[in-house]
């Protein structure tokens, strides 16, 4: 096992025993029956109800389920607490309890029965996800806590989560099991939204849609996702906003690298609810951090507005808005790489630029969803519209020179210990612009009846895309008489206006078998359809989850998954020539499809409040459309032109150091890898690189990260609650790139092909962030417990070296160099938050 996968490891052994004290203190046991309160079964077991820790009323992690008879036991630190008990079918009640050293509680709890079904049917769900095959769940407080260049943003909070991969702190993307960064879904509140098209590095990326603050729940689904959702190959991110309700109450921070506020109340008795974020961020700073200087100007900022309506009983109308406004300007000026092995191998590359870049992406978003309860039927009807405008632009011209170091225990930044090896001039140019409109409606009707809970819906789509791209590279070469001139590698002009539609219609049925809670199985069916490629698809799924007993779980899914073609998978890249032309939309491209199956076993030991969750799946990947990824950037071949699989496991570890502090560690396995179809009648070119590309061999996909690790601690200091402790730790092998293969010389400028597709990979992904909280209350305040939190944070505390992607030049000598493009050095972040 490499040495930092084994640091990793050892940190979070010394984590734990540095957090014995706080586990060895006194515990005392709470023990009581829950029964029904009322009903023609008053005084009757409530078998399966969910005993939970609330927390600053919120629900944490740590709890227990009544058993057959109803009676429940939880063994627990002494200290005053509340309690929350919950069934299906039942109103939920909490209760305080104050458990004193080897000390038995007694404590019988009864339920009413519920008038709002379907509210208590969605929460026993949420909270009985974390045990569903392939889903993973975050609370906003974790989400908050996680220590991050860009804090506050659900969607980047997900690396933390068993199966999700990324290689870059500066972008919110990420591959779930194998799956490109293409391949997955994000729904804000249910109304599905979209990352940005064409970022290249990450920076320009900035927040991410999902703002945390807003929101009251998240759920990853990692495989076997319900039938309602559709369209990605590897997973679902769905964050529920929280119904604003109460008195006025929010909060509001800043820090160095960002800024943002949040103000929630409730109006007319709590008939209508009226929630508003916005976020700011500046983190110049933090990208000046990296080698290459020069005069970053980045802002990013968003405001996002909740307002849910109860109309009468059972009948409610939620509004969601978001707008966003991301500007990326950048002077680009100066880099100097050191790299190579040491002694003789070392290298410095100095850069020189002149020229300016502006990127930015502006978002509108509105979705309405109408829910009414007509007797035994709960109907939502919802509708959204989403609009993205993404501009690139950049003039950059550079000057790189190539050095061999003499001496390596002497400085590489000493011009007398340096021997140049190497020079080239490059220019680049974009004018890109690319704009997104979706409008979508859609129905949801759901049924309980007896032990089955029915589900069916419908989903209507336009979209618009609209793409104007021109750009184009020049290197130095001479011309015939040895002198100067820039030569043009790839040029590119051109403009594509799509508009189509989808359509779908699914089926779903969650039944229990046996006793209520023993066994549930989900069982559905979705039908696409796409407009523009006139394709219509199936996909059955089901999943199911077996309760051996009230410390074991096993659960299991399957299914059929498809992923309509996109618009930059329709198009296509271009091959590097010297004249570049997008080919035309490739309306005969088919979905690609998974054939995916999982298992998965949850197990809490006994006495403890620790639990270990482990899962095994495989994917059967068909119809492809290959794509190679440059930093963030994905470049799709435009064809269905291989096949592929993947398989792996994950092992998460975790548990509470005290109660409301989930702490955790994660290990995947993953393997992936494709296979090219052999071209018709190929020309020696088409041979030439299908070859290059395996020659109908499997070789490994981008994704192929073969081991990852994800360690997340929270604790308290022993002794003094007041102080949180937050770890995260990110560890991966490398990913496989594609290096060039300099076959081409025209006019005395080198022109890189593609060499052997994915045969060499980037070094280890390793990052190491920690935070400390100092949180003290202010009192109450209308209603509302005021509480101020100091948080300060020492961002990749190792200082470690990343690469993200390599830049090629020719030495000189017959072969080349792949400079490193690094990312973010050691940074200190102070964070100050008021909670009201």
């Amino acid at each position: 096992m490499p040495f930092r996968a084994l640091a990793v490891l050892g940190l979070f052994g010394v984590v734990l025993i540095a957090a014995g004290p706080a586990d060895a203190q006194a515990w005392g046991e709470i023990v009581g029956r829950v029964t029904q309160a009322d009903g023609a079964d008053a005084g009757a077991a409530i078998p399966g109800a969910t005993v939970l820790v609330l927390r600053r009323g919120e629900a944490t992690n740590y709890g227990t389920a009544a058993r057959g008879d109803g009676r429940y036991d939880l063994r627990i630190p002494e200290g005053v607490y509340t309690l929350r008990f919950s069934g299906i079918g039942f109103q939920a009640r909490t209760a305080e309890a104050n458990v004193r050293r080897g000390q038995v509680l007694a404590l019988d709890v009864a339920l009413a029965l519920s008038t709002e079904e379907f509210e208590e049917v969605t929460a026993e769900g949420e909270r009985a996800a974390q045990a569903e095959a392939g889903v993973f769940t975050l609370q906003p407080e974790v989400i908050r806590a996680i220590p991050d260049p860009i804090g506050n943003d659900a969607i980047r909070s997900v690396k933390v989560l068993p199966g999700v991969t990324s290689s870059n702190e500066l972008s919110s993307a990420y591959s779930v099991r194998g799956g490109g960064y293409s391949e997955n879904q994000f729904f804000l509140d249910g109304f599905e939204v979209y990352r940005p098209f064409r970022t290249r590095q990450g920076e320009q990326e900035g927040l991410g849609l999902i703002n945390a603050d807003l929101a009251s729940g998240l759920t990853l689904y990692a495989g076997g996702f319900p039938a309602r959702y559709g369209g990605k190959l590897a997973s679902v991110l769905d964050v529920t906003y929280a119904r604003p309700e109460g008195p006025p109450g929010g909060g509001i921070y800043a820090s160095g690298l960002d800024a943002g506020a949040v103000i929630r109340t409730g109006l007319l008795d709590d008939r209508v609810g009226l929630a508003v974020a916005t976020r700011r961020a500046t983190a110049g700073r933090l990208f000046a951090s990296q080698e290459l200087k020069g005069v970053y100007e980045p802002e990013f900022r968003d405001v996002q507005g909740l307002m849910d309506f109860r109309i009468s009983d059972g009948h409610s109308l939620r509004l969601v808005g978001l707008l966003a406004r991301h500007r990326f300007e950048f002077e680009p000026q100066q880099r100097r790489t050191t790299f190579g092995i040491f002694p003789d191998q070392i290298r410095t590359v100095a850069f020189q630029f002149v020229g300016q870049e502006t990127d930015g992406y502006d978002v509108r978003f509105l979705g309405a969803r109408l829910s009414n309860r007509l007797g035994p039927v709960l109907a939502e009807h919802e509708g959204s519209y989403f609009d993205t405008e993404e501009v690139e632009r950049f003039d950059v011209s550079g000057g790189i020179t190539l050095y061999r170091v003499r001496d390596p225990n002497q400085s590489p930044d000493d011009p007398l210990n340096l021997f140049r090896q190497g020079a080239a001039r490059q220019r680049d140019v974009a004018d890109n612009e690319i704009s997104v409109r979706t409008i979508t409606g859609g129905g949801r009707y759901r049924l309980l009846a007896g032990p089955h809970a029915l589900e069916a819906g419908w989903q209507a789509r336009s979209l618009r895309f609209t793409d104007r791209l021109y750009e184009f590279t020049e290197i130095a070469g001479q011309d015939t008489l040895g002198l100067p001139r820039f030569v043009r590698t790839g040029s590119l002009d051109d403009q594509e206006e799509v508009s189509t539609g989808q359509q779908a219609l699914w089926l779903e049925d969650a039944f229990e078998i046996f006793r209520p809670g023993l066994l549930v199985v989900t069982a559905g069916v979705r039908a696409d359809h796409f407009d523009l490629t006139d394709e219509w698809t199936l996909s059955p799924r089901a999943s199911a989850r077996w309760q051996m007993n009230q410390w074991t779980t096993l659960s299991a899914a399957a299914g059929l998954y498809y992923q309509a073609p996109t618009y930059r998978e329709l198009r296509g890249e271009p091959v590097v020539d010297t004249s570049r032309t997008l080919p035309e939309l490739n309306r005969d491209l088919r979905s690609q499809s998974a054939t995916l199956g999982v298992v998965g076993i949850d197990h809490l030991f006994q006495g403890t409040r620790f639990a270990l969750r482990g899962e095994a799946w495989y994917k059967q990947l068909s119809d492809l459309i290959s794509y190679e990824v440059e930093g963030t950037r994905v470049l799709y071949s435009g064809e269905n032109d291989s096949e592929g699989y993947a398989y792996g496991m994950d092992l998460q570890f975790r548990g509470e150091f005290v109660p409301g502090l989930e702490s955790w560690l994660n290990y995947g396995l993953l393997v992936t890898r494709e296979r090219f179809f052999a071209p018709e009648n190929p020309t020696p070119a088409e041979q030439i690189a299908f070859e290059r590309r395996g020659g109908g061999s499997y070789i490994p996909r981008p994704t192929d990260r073969r081991h990852n690790f994800a360690l997340f601690v929270q604790d308290h200091i022993p002794g003094d609650d007041t102080w949180t402790l937050h770890l995260r730790a990110l560890f991966g092998t490398g990913t496989p790139f594609t290096p060039p293969s300099p076959d081409n010389v025209l006019d005395g400028a080198t022109i890189f092909s593609p060499g052997p597709r994915n045969a060499l990979r980037y070094p280890e992904y390793f990052r190491f962030d920690m935070g400390a909280t100092k949180s003290a209350s202010l009192g109450t305040v209308g209603g509302r417990d005021m509480r101020l939190g100091l948080t300060a944070e020492v961002l990749n505390v190792f200082d470690q070296s990343n690469t993200i992607a390599y830049t090629f030049i020719d030495s000189g000598q017959g072969f080349y160099e792949g400079v490193p493009t690094r990312l973010t050095p050691r940074t200190v972040n102070v964070r100050l938050r008021l909670d009201f």
